[in-house]
């Protein structure tokens, strides 16, 4: 049998797994990190977050509209959210408004901010949630391309993904 751990919205990124998104997106703002005294959702974001929300389903549903709305405002989000791939705010939000990049691997969260020896692997897959400012991607051009999801294939982080009727 598994062992699971409490379930508790206090979970910290690792820090080479910010590292590794920083290096890509220069964040200036992060807004719920552990420990974080003001409310996230109430007050204004940077121009290029990174948030890993709580995953609790209310307030990471209510991060992720909150990202999709501060995008609009022209300011990046970059979101590391557990897969869920069949719930209803994937479809309504994520899939037609962002980019996706699975993580390879689990990501070990941090309990309270710290490593946790009895529980080295994540309890679930991760990904990478990237809503970017909508005045730059409507310069663009093709508004058909903006709607799609892109998942980008790094081989380093993560894994291809095999299309329905692909040969295995």
């Amino acid at each position: 049998m598994k062992k699971r751990l409490v379930q508790h919205d206090n979970w910290a990124t690792p820090k080479n797994v910010y590292d590794e998104l920083d290096k890509e997106f220069n964040f200036d703002f992060d807004p719920c990190p552990l420990n974080f005294k003001e409310d996230g959702l109430l007050i204004d974001w940077g121009e290029r977050n990174f948030i890993n929300p709580p995953y609790s389903r209310k307030l990471k549903e209510a991060f992720i509209r909150k990202a999709f709305n501060e995008s609009k405002k022209g300011k990046l989000c970059v979101m590391l959210l557990p897969v869920s791939t069949s719930s209803k705010i994937f479809h309504e939000i994520i899939y037609h408004n962002a980019e996706i990049r699975f993580w390879k691997g689990r990501i070990n969260f941090l309990a309270n901010g710290v490593e946790n020896e009895r529980y080295k692997s994540g309890q679930m897959d991760s990904m990478v949630v990237i809503f970017r400012p909508k005045d730059k991607m409507e310069a663009k051009g093709d508004l058909r391309a903006l709607l799609r999801v892109s998942i980008k294939v790094r081989e380093e982080k993560i894994k291809p993904i095999r299309s329905m009727g692909e040969a295995k």
